[in-house]
């Protein structure tokens, strides 16, 4: 029997979404092995985070408040305390750069095995199995921990998100814990990129520019249009972001976003095996390339041959039309 702790991560107060992934391993491993699973909700705001956490099936759910932004060090005292105490076999959460700062503290902590960005999970007599990718998503291996305690994170786009139960489960408030490493580290500010467009991570459709698009001229004037008229998010290549075309935050691949939506389309992107292992998960994937010889024709379900400076304006065109 394996109880299992999952960490949620917050944003403004709120349960972000990409937590539900985390919850859905937590939920396969506690079936599996006859143990059940809990939630802890940490951070500013995390009543009313815990509150939300409450609706998907957790034996309990823990809020831990800690004012003040989001800081490794004023954390990992409190999910590894909390960890202990509960007798948690698996420490979960979500393998967004949150849980992967935090997450390997928390097992260094409490002397835990670490595996890392999980894409699924099976459980053989009372043991967790998972499946982790290895050389960029090229090879995918087995692993086992020998453990007392593991310490995993889910990739978002491999796991479904947990449906809501139908039920509450009780919130409880939970002691926070600091150390002298916290107390020497201060919170000063957050800046990051707002967009009314949908999150990247968790967007149904995604459409990405690579270098080929030549200027943050024409990710703005070629691609935003079809980006807004398809209500999708915005990507782009590791070659688009060294040039200087777009934020860095819009990298999709091995050092950036991992995504796999329903439909994601590739825009001027040869397909660099960095750039795969980040997007190659994705439902329907449609290529624009001027080169039929690009890799990304290997993984593309339509694969159009074309200038993208001509293809993408009628593209756009053709889909404002079809939304009327």
């Amino acid at each position: 029997m394996t109880d299992v702790l999952v960490v949620a991560e917050l944003m403004d107060g709120t349960l972000r979404r990409n937590t539900l992934a985390a919850v859905t391993l937590a939920k396969q491993v506690a079936e599996g092995t006859g143990g059940a699973f809990d939630i802890l909700a940490i951070g500013e705001g995390s009543k009313a985070a815990a509150d939300e956490a409450a609706k998907y099936g957790a034996r309990k759910v823990l809020a831990a408040e800690i004012a003040g932004g989001y800081f490794a060090e004023a954390y990992a005292p409190t999910v590894a305390d909390i960890s202990k105490a509960g007798g948690y076999g698996v420490i979960t959460a979500t393998a967004s750069t949150y849980g992967k700062d935090l997450m390997p503290r928390v097992a260094a902590r409490i002397g835990a095995a670490n595996i890392s960005d999980i894409r699924g999970v099976s459980v053989e007599g009372g043991t967790p199995n998972y499946v982790r990718p290895m050389y960029a998503g090229n090879v995918f291996g087995t692993v086992t921990s020998n453990a007392a305690v593991t310490v995993v994170t889910a990739r978002q786009s491999e796991f479904d998100p947990a449906a809501e139960a139908g039920s509450a489960s009780p919130v409880e408030e939970a002691a926070v814990s600091t150390d002298a490493v916290a107390g020497r580290v201060e919170f000063v500010s957050l800046e990051s990129q707002k967009s009314e467009r949908p999150d990247l991570a968790e967007a149904s459709i995604v459409v990405s520019g690579g270098r080929a698009l030549k200027s943050d001229e024409n990710f703005k004037n070629v691609l935003e249009p079809l980006v807004d008229a398809m209500g999708a998010a915005m990507g782009a290549s590791r070659a688009a972001v060294d040039a200087g075309y777009v934020p860095g935050d819009l990298q999709v691949g091995q050092t950036g976003k991992v995504v796999a939506p329903n439909l994601y389309v590739a825009v001027g992107i040869s397909g660099a095996i960095q750039h795969l292992a980040g997007m190659k998960g994705s439902k329907l994937i449609v290529a624009i390339n001027k080169d039929k010889e690009a890799p990304i024709a290997q993984v593309a379900d339509y694969f159009l041959v074309a200038d993208l400076f001509q293809a993408v304006p009628e593209m756009t065109e053709k889909v404002k039309a079809v939304k009327g």
